[in-house]
């Protein structure tokens, strides 16, 4: 039965393949090769009945595609007598003379003629209809299954200006040349906007810049060696021969393996310029060094502009320079929550940081809007250890001292872990959303991770996102996408679905 069924198939796809071609040439064997299940019996099955099946089922399939083939053998043959009559078969002429065809240049103009042939299947002006903006996913989920949704602050809640990427980099330039001792040199490198984007990877060991795919391969004319293209031919030599990373070097808990480092928030893009901009400096002035130590300065200086505060400072020095679109996120919450739904906010920044951007954006009332809310939370080790106990904050946002018996709305808490969050509030489950900024650190959670978008109110929706279930939820590794409920469709939120527990492991 499962042979019949195969043969109908084939024989399906071959009738496909003719019609397609009837309008170039005729289909016939010198141009498309049959689709026999006689190689299938030929393969595995040893009766003679299996035999009689696929001299049949041969019959039927060239006879309804059109194609014209020699019947397939009723019996097995073996070695290179085998060999040759699967070739001729074929209806192709093999010699060892023929010329040989580069593989690149094959494979080039195989990509061209499906790319022609699926142009030629997309009726006219479908493609100018697609919204580039848009996220589409695999599945469906109804977003009035969810009862409380989760924020993370920087680069979700609060949107911020391409000026704060420049004032980073010139920072931790400033850090690498005063704090480290670096040449002065690296002082004449300014910042570049749109050299780097987040998602990429980088070579600790070879300094080098590049995108890998979700199958780890380099993607060929991405790599960079400082300000400048490496050739594909070089790539191919520093990687024997071959652009696949091996999964060990890229995995690692937070994107870090041995080897490689993916940078997946947009803070990072500073760093991965300036790490560019001192490769460059080292190289084109023709000084040793070990991009190791330089990996690691560069990562201490950026991390020192957040440590000391800078990067807060600068932003509630001017507020209408760096935070965009403050409007759009009260627009989001106010619906949100005049529709029943419960907000909590979980963040690694300060509260005194948080409270003068919320007011800024959505009023001085602002924690009206959250019955959670949670500052200075060490994510992502609130989401993988139950160490740290949660602690309150007064007014002003001193410690308190008390014991943390309930999560209570109005107050401000700081640290805590996803263990406590869970008991404390009793939310777990398909009803909480999270939504956060960055792959790792928002969703280093032992549990489902999925991915939100809000298209109007957030960069990272137009280059990748993602969205976290909080505790319990489906394990089966089901994928899931949203459908807006009709009240809440202006915010148009999509979503992709979770991870395997396979796939989770790799993360």
């Amino acid at each position: 039965m499962s042979l019949n069924m195969s043969c109908q198939k084939i024989g399906a796809l071959g009738r496909a393949f003719c019609r397609k071609s009837r309008r170039t040439a005729t289909c016939t064997a010198s141009k498309i090769p049959a689709f026999t299940c006689g190689t299938l019996a030929s393969s595995g099955l040893n009766d003679q009945k299996s035999s009689e099946n696929a001299s049949s089922c041969d019959t039927k399939v060239s006879n309804s595609a059109g194609c014209h083939s020699s019947p397939a053998p009723h019996k097995h043959q073996a070695g290179k007598k085998r060999g040759e009559e699967l070739l001729s078969r074929s209806g192709r002429a093999y010699s060892s003379t023929a010329p040989k065809v580069d593989p690149k240049t094959y494979l080039w103009a195989r990509y061209n003629e499906m790319k022609r042939l699926v142009h030629d299947l997309i009726p006219p002006g479908v493609c100018n209809l697609l919204n580039p903006a848009t996220i589409y996913a695999n599945n469906e989920v109804h977003l009035d299954e969810v009862d409380i949704y989760g924020f993370d602050y920087d680069y979700t809640l609060a949107l911020y200006s391409s000026a704060l990427d420049e004032m980073i980099y010139n920072k931790a330039r400033n850090f690498l040349v005063e704090h480290f001792k670096y040449p002065q040199g690296i002082s004449k490198y300014d910042y570049i906007p749109n050299f780097a984007a987040r998602g990429l990877h980088y070579d600790i060991h070879k300094g080098l810049l590049m995108k890998i795919d979700a199958f780890h391969y380099i993607q060929m004319g991405t790599v960079y060696r400082g300000l400048k293209a490496v050739p594909d031919e070089e790539v191919m030599q520093l990687y024997g021969g071959t652009n696949h990373v091996p999964l060990h070097q890229v995995s690692g808990f937070y994107g870090k393996g041995p080897k490689m480092k993916q940078y997946m928030d947009v803070f990072s893009i500073p760093e991965m310029t300036l790490l560019a901009a001192a490769n460059d400096f080292f190289i084109s002035n023709d000084i040793e060094y070990d991009p190791v130590h330089l990996y690691r300065d560069v990562s201490e200086a950026i991390g020192m502009v957040h440590i000391k505060g800078y990067m807060y400072k600068w932003i509630m020095q001017d507020l209408e320079k760096y935070i965009l679109r403050g409007d759009e996120t009260y627009a989001v919450l106010h619906r949100l929550v005049n529709h029943g739904k419960k907000l909590f906010l979980i963040t690694n920044s300060p509260f005194s940081f948080v409270d003068k951007g919320m007011k800024y954006m959505v009023g001085k009332d602002w924690r009206d809007f959250f019955d959670v809310v949670i500052v200075q939370a060490d994510k992502p080790h609130f989401f993988n250890d139950c160490v740290k106990p949660f602690r309150r904050l007064d007014s002003n946002g001193d410690l308190q001292w008390d014991k943390i018996k309930s999560l209570e709305k109005g107050q401000i808490y700081k640290q805590g872990n996803l263990y406590d969050f869970l008991r404390l509030t009793g939310w777990r489950g398909s009803k909480v959303l999270y939504f956060g900024d960055h792959l790792y650190s928002d969703l280093a959670v032992s549990h489902s991770h999925i991915c939100l978008h809000r298209p109007d109110a957030s960069p990272w929706l137009e280059d990748g996102c993602h969205r976290a279930r909080v505790g319990g939820g489906d394990q089966g590794g089901e994928h899931r996408t949203v459908r807006p409920e009709p009240h809440l469709a202006a915010g148009t939120y999509r979503l992709t679905g979770t991870l395997t527990d396979a796939q989770r492991s790799r993360v």
